[in-house]
């Protein structure tokens, strides 16, 4: 039982990581990377 709750609370944990990189992708904020295309986010 413990295994699922861990399971879990990783699963939630990078479902809520991945869906802050899109949104922050959607408004510009991130380079991903491409430092040449950067705006300052570094």
């Amino acid at each position: 039982m413990g295994t699922v709750v861990v399971l879990a609370g990783l699963c939630l944990a990078v479902i809520l990581i991945i869906r802050s990189m899109v949104r922050d992708k959607k408004q510009g904020k991130g380079c991903g990377g491409d430092c040449s295309r950067c705006r300052g986010c570094h």
